[in-house]
């Protein structure tokens, strides 16, 4: 009995410290599991935390690009809100902040006090053809550069940023002086030849062309007999495309405003281009502030259009280039 007593309370000590041991493991289990569920609350937690977090980030930038969409857009709004009113309405205070009832008439007026179409043709003309000299022959340029070696190739390339670092209104004059030899002044010819390849531009190419386009596409062309224009109008061009639209815009935009050189060198009144014929609606002593400003919205709309279908094919090359990388 002592024995079985012992037995049994051996055995039941052990059923106890087993029963213990398995309570105390169920309990353990409980308190794991407890734990993982705990753990898993936690870890909810902190998701919903980074979720939060990422959500509050993604309206900070988002609300941060409205805010300078909005500056970016203001002062095109305040444009129309000037050119729609009056000179005493630009100057009232405080300032109207909805567009005046007087647009055409301001518009109709500008037409009126200037060749507003005539300097228009003049100015698309040198913008188009400036446009298209300086995108054939800097990209030609910087690709010769970029791809080529050749004897004082690091020396001319050094020169040419020397010239992209002197200031423009140093040539004015012997550049006048060289269109007056040339029997072109006065003419569109002194406006798109002297502009036809910038220092800006061939290294803006050049640096786009080093990253962009691989030897081995040029070694493979090279293969197949191609020479060095087939390279660059079937090889290089194509891959230069969201490079030459940015240059492009870049570069019509700054012919297109561009003010002192047609100034200087347009000799003949009726081949003025519109920045120069805008400048004669702001008179000394009675200035209608609100023609001019109708003048400038006229003049800018056409550079909107451009700048709209431009950026749409810079953005969808960059886009594809990206992609395909």
């Amino acid at each position: 009995m002592a024995a079985d007593h012992d037995g049994t309370t051996t055995g039941n000590g052990a059923t106890a410290d087993d029963g213990a041991t398995i309570g105390n493991g169920a309990t353990t289990g409980n308190r794991a599991t407890g734990g993982r569920s705990t753990g898993g609350r936690s870890t909810g937690s902190a998701g919903l935390a980074i979720g939060s977090g990422s959500r509050l980030t993604r309206i900070a930038v988002r609300a941060a690009l409205l805010l300078g969409v909005l500056i970016s857009l203001f002062p095109f709004y305040w444009l129309v809100v000037m050119a729609s009113g009056t000179t005493q309405d630009i100057y009232s205070y405080p300032p109207k902040l909805v567009p005046g009832p007087h647009l055409l008439d301001n518009m109709g007026r500008v037409l009126d006090t200037i060749d507003f179409f005539g300097s228009l043709w003049n100015t698309i003309a040198v913008s188009v053809a400036g446009t298209a000299l300086v995108l054939f022959f800097d990209s030609l340029a910087a690709f010769a550069f970029a791809k080529y070696e050749f004897p004082g190739k690091k020396f001319l390339f050094g020169t040419l940023l020397v010239t992209y670092m002197i200031p423009a209104q140093l040539s004015l004059v012997p550049q006048f002086v060289t269109m007056a030899e040339f029997g072109w002044a006065g003419s569109l010819k002194a406006l798109i030849i002297p502009g036809a390849a910038n220092a800006f531009g061939i290294f803006w190419m050049r640096q786009y062309a080093q990253n962009s386009l691989p030897d081995e596409l040029l070694d493979a062309g090279r293969i197949d007999g191609a020479g060095f224009f087939r390279l660059y109008w079937q090889v290089a061009l194509p891959l230069f495309r969201p490079a030459l639209a940015f240059l492009g815009i870049f570069t019509f935009i700054g012919l297109w405003n561009d003010y002192i050189w047609p100034l200087v060198v347009m000799i003949n009144p009726d081949k003025v281009t519109l920045q120069v014929a805008l400048a004669n609606l702001n008179v000394l002593y009675n200035a209608d502030y609100a023609l001019v400003m109708a003048g400038a919205l006229m003049s800018v709309i056409p550079l909107i259009i451009v700048f709209l279908i431009g950026a749409r094919h810079f953005l969808r090359d960059l886009a594809a280039g990206a992609t395909k990388m």
